[in-house]
C-alpha cells in the first residue's frame, strides 16, 4: 500500500513552475512544501516541517483585525476537514506592505479516507480591491460632485451623466443619457465640439476651457471645461470625460475687478484734469463724460444754476452721449419739482423710474416729459456745491432702462461732483485773476507808452543844454549824468512795452539773414566802452555762422545778458562770451564768475518780474529782462537755459536754428 502524502507531494513535483502561490501542510499543520510564488508573496521563507498553518508572519481580517494564526483557513481545514473556497485575508510582509489574498485550502485523505495534510491556494488581489477603492472612490466623487461629470462616446453620444451636470444644465440622467452632446452648445459655438473630439481622439486632454453651454430652458451659462480621453485595456481611445464647471460668479467677480480697474481709471483721469487744467469748459466736459461712462448712464448733462430774468431757468453747459440739440430744442429745465431739489442743494435724487415719481408731470406744458425728448426713466442728479455752499450747477444723468444706477454710482457720482466743485472754484479764482492780469497788463503798456513821450521830450531839452554849455562848465557833469539816468528809465520803459506787447502777442519780429559772430564781436565791443569793472573777453575763433533772425532782438537779448552778467559779478572782473555750433543750432555763451543762482531759482528766472533778491537785494531792476529775452529766443524756435551754482557764477546760453540752405 503506498503513502497518499507521498503520492501528493509526487504530484505537486512540479507546482514550483504555477505562477500562483501554492503551498502543504501535513495532518499537525506543519509545512511541508511550498512555491517560489509562495515566498514571494508571504516576502519570506519559512522553515519546513516546523512552522504552522502559513508562511505569513501576520494575517488580518479583512476589516483590518489581527486574526491568529491558529485560526487561518488552512488551520482551520485541517482541524475540520472541509475545504474553504475563496476566503480573504489580509498578509503583512516583514516590510510591512500588505495584500490582499484569497485563500483556497483544500483538505487531503489517503485512500482509506484519513486526513493526511491540505494543500492551499493563495490568490493576490491586492490591485483588484485597489481598483474597486478608487473606483468606488472616483464613483462617490462623481455622485457627489457640484461639477457636471458627463462621459461620452467619439461619436459625441452622451454615456453617463451625475447628479451635478443635472443641476447645471437642467437635464435628467435619463434624459441626457443617449443623447448627442451637442443638445448642450450653442448653435454659434457647434465647431468647438468638432474640435475638441479631434483632440480627444489624438490622445490629448484640454484643461481650463473657458465658453458657454445651454441649460434645458436655454439660456446661456458660463463653464470652464477639462476634457480627458477614456481609452480601453489596449490603450484605444473610445470616448472622453467631461468635466463641467460654472464659472458664473468667477466671471462675475472678474467683470466686477475689471470694472473697478476702469473706474479707477476714470477717476484718475478726471483727478489729473481736474488738478491740471483751469479752463471750465474742458473741466465740466470731462467731468460729464466721466460720470456717464462710471454709471454706464445713455447719456449725461451738466446745467449751470443760472436762473433766468423770471427766475426759472438753467444753463446747459456740457453734454454726453447724446446730440445738444437732443435738449436746446425743448428748452432748458426749469424750476419744476424734480430739479428744485438738485438746485437747491438739497442732495442727490436717485429713482429707478422717473415716470413714477411722485415730483414728476406737474408742470405746464408738458406736464412730464416732452415728445420727442430723451427717454429718460433711470434718472440721478447730483449737485454741484462750492465750498461755502452755493449750488454751483447739477449733473444729471439718465437711462431708458428702469433701475440702471445703483447706490454705488450714486457714491462715485458724488464723489466726482465734490472734486468738480473745487476745481470750478479755482478756475473761477484763476479766471479773476486773468482779468486782473489783463488789466494790469493793459495798464502797464499804457502807462509806458504816456511815459514815453515826456521821456523823449526830457531827454531832447537836456542834450540841447547839453550843447549850449561851455566844456569847462561845472553843471555839464550834472547834465551828463541826467542824461544818463534818462537813458536808463527810456530802457527800463521800452522794457515794460515789449513785455506788454509780448502779453498782447503783438511783438513785432523783422527776419533777416546775418552774421552771428560779427554781431557779437560789435555788441562786446559796445558793452566794454560803456564799462571799466569788467573785461569782456571772445573765447571763441569762428568768424561766420549765418542765421535768419531779427538782428535788433538777437542784439537785445545779448545786450541784456552780458549786463546782467556785470551787474550780478559786482565782485568778479570778467566776463567770457563764446559762440558755438551744433548740427544745425548756433549757440551763443556768456558767462560770469559771480554770485550764481540756486536750483530752485533757476526754473523761475524767466518769470515775469521775478527777481532773485536773496543774493542781489541790492541790485536794481524789474525782473523782465529774462523774461523778455527767453520769449525772444523762444519766437526764434530756439532756446535760452541757465547753468549756475550760487557763489561760483552763471552761464547763459541760447541756441538758434542756423540758415537752412
Amino acid at each position: 500500500m503506498t503513502n497518499p502524502v507521498a503520492n501528493t507531494q509526487l504530484s505537486y513535483a512540479h507546482f514550483n513552475t504555477l505562477p500562483v502561490a501554492v503551498y502543504t501542510c501535513d495532518n499537525d499543520g506543519h509545512i511541508t512544501s511550498f512555491n517560489d510564488a509562495a515566498v514571494k508573496l508571504w516576502g519570506r521563507t519559512p522553515e519546513k516541517n516546523s512552522e504552522l498553518w502559513t508562511g505569513a508572519k501576520k494575517i488580518f481580517t479583512t476589516d483590518g483585525q489581527a486574526l491568529p494564526l491558529d485560526t487561518c483557513p488552512m488551520a482551520r481545514v485541517l482541524k475540520g476537514g472541509d475545504a474553504i473556497n475563496g476566503e480573504e485575508i489580509i498578509v503583512e510582509r516583514p516590510n510591512g506592505t500588505r495584500l490582499n489574498v484569497l485563500t483556497h485550502p483544500v483538505p487531503v485523505f489517503d485512500t482509506e479516507g484519513r486526513l493526511t495534510g491540505a494543500i492551499n491556494t493563495l490568490l493576490d488581489v491586492t490591485e483588484q480591491r485597489n481598483s474597486e477603492r478608487k473606483q468606488a472612490m472616483l464613483a462617490s466623487i462623481v455622485t457627489t460632485s457640484d461639477d457636471a461629470i458627463v462621459s461620452k462616446t467619439l461619436q459625441g453620444i452622451i454615456t453617463s451623466w451625475n447628479g451635478g451636470a443635472e443641476q447645471l444644465f437642467g437635464y435628467t440622467e435619463t434624459e441626457a443619457i443617449g443623447s448627442p452632446i451637442t443638445m448642450l452648445i450653442p448653435h454659434e459655438r457647434l465647431q468647438e465640439e468638432t474640435e475638441i473630439l479631434t483632440k480627444i481622439r489624438n490622445g490629448e486632454k484640454i484643461e481650463h476651457y473657458k465658453t458657454y453651454r445651454l441649460h434645458k430652458n436655454g439660456f446661456e451659462i458660463p463653464v470652464s471645461l477639462a476634457i480627458s480621453p477614456i481609452k480601453d485595456l489596449k490603450g484605444k481611445v473610445i470616448g472622453a470625460s467631461k468635466i463641467a464647471r460654472n464659472v458664473s460668479k468667477q466671471q462675475m467677480a472678474e467683470n466686477t475687478l475689471q470694472q473697478y480697474a476702469e473706474n479707477l481709471e476714470v477717476l484718475n483721469s478726471i483727478g489729473k484734469t481736474i488738478s491740471e487744467k483751469l479752463d471750465v469748459q474742458e473741466i465740466l466736459q470731462k467731468v460729464t463724460d466721466a460720470t456717464t461712462t462710471l454709471t454706464g448712464a445713455a447719456f449725461g448733462a451738466f446745467f449751470y444754476n443760472k436762473l433766468d430774468d423770471q427766475g426759472e431757468s438753467y444753463m446747459l453747459y456740457t453734454l454726453s452721449g447724446a446730440p445738444r440739440e437732443a435738449f436746446e430744442k425743448f428748452g432748458m429745465p426749469r424750476n419744476t419739482d424734480v430739479f428744485a431739489h438738485t438746485f437747491n442743494g438739497l442732495g442727490v435724487v436717485r429713482v429707478d423710474d422717473i415716470t413714477k415719481d411722485p415730483r414728476y408731470g406737474h408742470n405746464r406744458p408738458h406736464y412730464g416729459m416732452p415728445k420727442g425728448h430723451l427717454p429718460v426713466v433711470s434718472y440721478l442728479a447730483v449737485p454741484v456745491m462750492s465750498k461755502n455752499g452755493t449750488v454751483i450747477g447739477g449733473l444729471f444723468l439718465g437711462h431708458p432702462e428702469v433701475a440702471r444706477f445703483t447706490r454705488e454710482h450714486e457714491t462715485l457720482v458724488s464723489g466726482v461732483a465734490s472734486q468738480a466743485s473745487v476745481a470750478l472754484d479755482n478756475a473761477k479764482l484763476y479766471e479773476e485773476i486773468q482779468v486782473l492780469n489783463s488789466k494790469k497788463d493793459e495798464f502797464i503798456g499804457l502807462a509806458s507808452h504816456e511815459l514815453k513821450t515826456p521821456m523823449t521830450s526830457l531827454n531832447g531839452y537836456l542834450q540841447i543844454i547839453d550843447r549850449s554849455l561851455a566844456a569847462d562848465d561845472r553843471n555839464k557833469t550834472f547834465i551828463q549824468k541826467a542824461l544818463s539816468q534818462i537813458n536808463k528809465l527810456s530802457d527800463l520803459i521800452s522794457d515794460l512795452l515789449d513785455v506788454s506787447k509780448i502779453e498782447a502777442g503783438k511783438l513785432p519780429f523783422s527776419f533777416s539773414e546775418f552774421n552771428l559772430p560779427h554781431l557779437v564781436d560789435e555788441v562786446a565791443d559796445l558793452m566794454q566802452y560803456s564799462t571799466k569793472s569788467h573785461r569782456i573777453i571772445i573765447c571763441s575763433d569762428i568768424d561766420e555762422l549765418l542765421v535768419n533772425a531779427d538782428k535788433q532782438r538777437i542784439e537785445q537779448v545779448i545786450i541784456n545778458l552780458i549786463s546782467n552778467a556785470i551787474k550780478y559779478s559786482p565782485q568778479a572782473d570778467l566776463i567770457n562770451i563764446s559762440v558755438s555750433r551744433s548740427e544745425d543750432k548756433a549757440t551763443v555763451t556768456v558767462q560770469d564768475f559771480g554770485l550764481g543762482i540756486s536750483k530752485e531759482q533757476q526754473e523761475r528766472i524767466f518769470s515775469r518780474f521775478y527777481r532773485v533778491d536773496d543774493l542781489a537785494s541790492h541790485i536794481s531792476g524789474l525782473g523782465i529782462g529774462l523774461y523778455i529775452s527767453h520769449e525772444i529766443i523762444a519766437r526764434h524756435q530756439g532756446r535760452l537755459y541757465v547753468e549756475s551754482e550760487p557763489s561760483k557764477g552763471s552761464t547763459f546760453s541760447f541756441e538758434i536754428p542756423l540758415k537752412q540752405g
